[in-house]
């Protein structure tokens, strides 16, 4: 079975067998020298000043990025499943907020987001998503935090880069806090969360401590030690450093280079079938699309070729399919992956199997889009 769902993503076998030896316990020299490696890596690949790594989902970082840097009125960005998950947690820990909502296909607007700014001098953090992988969209978090911080450079701007890091190349210059998790790019089991920090952010989060497992002032200060305040993700670390050693085999760069022909590769195979790109701003990190018989799809995929893509969520459970592009895949697998969403159309009645799928994205690839 492939699995080609937006994380967790399949882990290859060099990074399951690093993972498999024997435990170390995490307060030795012999951990501390391999959280090392990984901690200046990751500060490398973020391009922060500092980096946390945190046992927790993705989830548990985005948590801790709100309690630690918001302190007066967070505005937040929801356009699905995971920009609605700030809101949530705002609302579990009694932080003023302000969503700004938007259809799932449509990122999220810089003039929309300067009025709120602009109106409500208390607003001290915004949150939003780099990719919003519920429908696969990719915000300009980049242009948006420049923008932010032209109006009020003490605004933190917490970005969800769960989806988005180790994709493409991200612009740190006007973040704060970057986010993203081990099940995703990395190519690990879920886990291990991972954040960089702004010397802005680290300054707040020292000037005021807060939280308790997830008091990042606590984990900055261990951290900077090459140790954690409670037990480390031993295992994960380890898997981390086998794939940072992996990836720059070749470096990084080619890595999102790879990443990127891929992803628009994809997309011009799945229109060339008469399919429909679901977000207006498609992130590398997935190809999304709509159609009313995306749950058949999926599943004639998956039983019929051994091909696991996602769905939808909520009202568009059964409307999305997504195919993952996250990570160090073979150009054919993909092609597997897109060869069987066209037979399933031809079973379904849809259209009839040429081979188009295929024949586009490999002449994409070959062309380097």
């Amino acid at each position: 079975m492939l699995l080609f769902t937006p994380g967790p993503t399949p882990t290859p076998e060099v990074i399951r067998v690093a993972m498999s030896v024997p435990t170390i316990h995490h307060r030795t020299p012999e951990f501390e020298e391999i959280f090392k490696i990984v901690r200046e890596k990751l500060i490398k690949i973020m391009d922060m000043p500092e980096v946390l790594m945190l046992a927790a989902s993705g989830t548990g970082a985005m948590e801790a990025a709100v309690t630690n840097l918001c302190k007066s009125h967070a505005l937040t960005i929801n356009a699905g499943k995971f920009g609605e998950r700030f809101g949530k947690i705002c609302k579990a820990f009694d932080i003023p907020y302000t969503e700004l909502k938007y259809t799932w296909d449509t990122p999220a607007s810089i003039k929309d987001i300067l009025h709120e700014v602009k109106t409500n001098p208390k607003i001290d953090a915004l949150c939003i998503q780099i990719c919003e992988s519920a429908g696969g969209l990719r915000h300009d978090v980049e242009g948006i935090a420049k923008a932010v911080k032209e109006i009020n450079k003490d605004i933190m701007i917490i970005a969800d880069g769960i989806t988005a890091v180790g994709v493409e190349k991200i612009d740190t210059a006007n973040i704060d806090a970057l986010i993203t998790g081990s099940q995703k790019a990395f190519m690990l089991p879920p886990g291990l969360a991972m954040m960089g920090l702004s010397q802005n952010a680290v300054s707040k989060i020292e000037k005021a401590p807060k939280g308790f497992y997830f008091n990042l002032a606590s984990e900055l200060k261990n951290q900077r030690k090459n140790t954690t305040a409670y037990t480390a993700a031993t295992t994960l670390i380890i898997g981390l450093k086998a794939m940072f050693d992996l990836i720059e085999k070749e470096g990084f760069e080619k890595f999102y280079e790879d990443t990127k022909i891929r992803a628009k590769a994809a997309n011009a195979a799945l229109e060339a079938i008469g399919l429909k790109i679901y977000p207006k701003s498609p992130s590398f990190a997935m190809n999304t699309v709509y159609h009313e018989s995306a749950k058949e799809i999926r599943s004639i995929a998956k039983k019929k070729y051994g091909v696991n893509i996602a769905g939808g969520q909520d009202e568009l459970k059964d409307k999305l399919f997504r195919i993952n592009n996250m990570g160090l895949i073979a150009p054919y697998e993909t092609a597997w992956a897109l060869n069987a969403v066209e037979l399933a159309l031809d079973e379904l009645g849809i259209r009839k199997y040429d081979g188009t799928a295929n024949s586009t994205f490999v002449l994409k690839v070959f062309k380097g889009v």
